[in-house]
């Protein structure tokens, strides 16, 4: 016999060997069963344990310990409690594969931000109306343009006004006589003369002008008034040879080296907004700019039109550069007080609950259930069901809800309060991060064996879904394998993809 012929015979003789130890095992590999013969004949497990699973294929359950039929790993034991808490197992080689990475819950500043846009306005508390008391006429008008600056006891304008020139002689004449003595009391000459003087003061003349017309001993038939407050004339409403009466107002005067800017604030931003608070200003006028000002006053009321609430912001204008009118953005800082927060990307939405999934080690993710508080910057406030420094999945974690739902965490996804206005409608399940309703994940019918299987193992459908690239994933409806995220192909019943 040749040596090719020598081999080919060995050959052969390994093939029939092989075939015959490990027959039943490949008939169970291609038929897709998951019950291994280590199963068959082996002790009852312990009362605490629920099932054995492989970690690389999770849909692999069976009552006793063995290998995996599909990469002959050993079986691990899964507790009835991890079981009803939803633990997922996923070992190494699978978080690489999926992209699963771990932060930790920490504790810092939650500084909410948020902007509003307001208008530059006077400062109210600056402001100088320029009125009269008597009935007159214009004579001489001395500031005439408005935006005219002045100054402080700059001449305004000259009035001739006949009370006024009565109220004059009535004191020139209490001065005279006070002088002479003419009448027999003096107290009675002293009272006259101090009512004539106060009489001119609340006209409007002051100190110095009743001395002038004092000293001259002649009323003053036009009499120059002046500004109360230095300032910009924002409002001018006389012309010369004007004829006034009492009461009206001439000239507005505003003050510019203070300003205010009045921001209008959504109304769920008020109850972040406080007296003393921090803001920064910035206008398209001066751009590259920014002001450093505080909330000097929060309106206690809101626009019944915009439902926005208005924020008083002082600022100092010695250049004059912020002008009345301007539009300007304001932009406050929420309290910066130390919050619990977690990542944006670990919270699951499930209707009415907030879940994360916490890392407890030896590849093994359990859900949690968290109240959470206000989202700023990529970070929810946590409010209950975490401590600082717990270590939760970051990334990855659609794919982790998507293996716990499969593993019976029932009580995080099914068991909704009836009354919750959040809660999803039947079929529908809320997609992580976000307030949307998505279709509900339809449970992958594990191989025939396994502890999850139909009631009646006879009843088989005409056809199956399974996935090319993991045979052990089969479905009776269509759709995507929660493994690799492939689209899931129709096989007949009976048959291997």
């Amino acid at each position: 016999m040749s040596r090719e012929a020598r081999v080919a015979t060995l050959l052969a003789v390994v093939l029939v060997v092989t075939a015959a130890v490990f027959h039943r095992r490949l008939t169970t590999w291609f038929a897709g069963d998951v019950t291994t013969p280590a199963s068959v004949g082996s002790p009852s497990p312990s009362s605490d344990i629920d099932h054995y699973t492989c970690s690389m294929h999770p849909s692999v359950k069976q009552q006793g310990p063995g290998k995996c039929p599909l990469c002959g790993m050993d079986l691990i034991p899964v507790t009835k409690e991890s079981q009803a808490e939803g633990v997922v197992m996923i070992d190494e080689a699978r978080r690489q594969l999926i992209g699963v990475r771990t932060g930790k819950v920490v504790e810092g500043p939650l500084r909410q931000t948020f902007r509003a846009v307001g208008q530059v306005a006077y400062d109210e508390s600056k402001l100088a109306d320029v009125t009269l008391k008597v009935q007159g006429f214009i004579t001489k008008l001395y500031v005439s343009e408005t935006g005219q600056r002045v100054a402080k006891g700059q001449p305004l304008f000259s009035l001739y006004s006949p009370e006024l020139y009565n109220a004059e002689q009535d004191y020139l004449l209490a001065v005279k006589s006070a002088s002479a003595q003419a009448m027999p009391s003096p107290v009675a000459l002293a009272d006259l003369g101090r009512a004539a003087r106060q009489r001119l003061h609340l006209l409007g003349l002051s100190d110095a002008q009743l001395a002038a017309i004092e000293k001259s001993g002649v009323p003053a038939e036009n009499v120059t008034f002046s500004s109360p407050a230095s300032g910009f004339v924002i409002e001018k409403s006389v012309v010369e040879g004007a004829a006034l009466e009492a009461g009206m107002r001439l000239f507005r005067i505003a003050q510019l080296d203070e300003v205010w800017v009045e921001a209008d604030v959504y109304e769920g931003d008020l109850a972040h907004v406080q007296r003393g608070q921090s803001a920064t200003v910035t206008l398209d006028y001066l751009p590259g700019r920014s002001y450093a000002a505080k909330v000097a006053y929060v309106y206690p009321y809101l626009d019944p039109k915009s439902r926005t609430g208005r924020v008083r912001v002082v600022l100092a204008n010695e250049q004059q550069e912020l002008r009345p009118g301007m539009y300007a953005t304001v932009e406050l800082a929420a309290d910066a007080t130390p919050k619990l927060l977690v990542p944006s990307a670990a919270v699951v939405y499930t209707g009415p609950r907030r879940l994360v999934f916490l890392d407890l080690g030896a590849g093994r993710f359990a859900p949690r259930e968290i109240r959470v508080g206000a989202e700023v910057n990529g970070q929810y406030e946590v409010l209950d069901g975490l401590h600082a420094g717990d270590p939760v999945a970051i990334s990855g974690v659609f794919l982790i809800a998507a293996e716990a739902r499969i593993s019976t965490a029932a009580k995080y996804w099914d068991d909704a309060p009836a009354d919750s206005a959040m809660a999803p409608a039947p079929g529908t399940t809320a997609m992580p991060g976000t307030t949307a309703m998505a279709p509900r994940a339809t449970p992958i019918a594990v191989p025939p064996g396994a502890a999850t299987m139909r009631a009646n193992p006879k009843e088989k459908p005409a056809a199956v879904y399974s996935c090319p690239m993991h045979p052990e994933v089969r479905s009776d409806v269509p759709g995507k394998c929660p493994k690799c995220g492939m689209e899931l192909v129709r096989v007949p019943a009976g048959t291997t993809p």
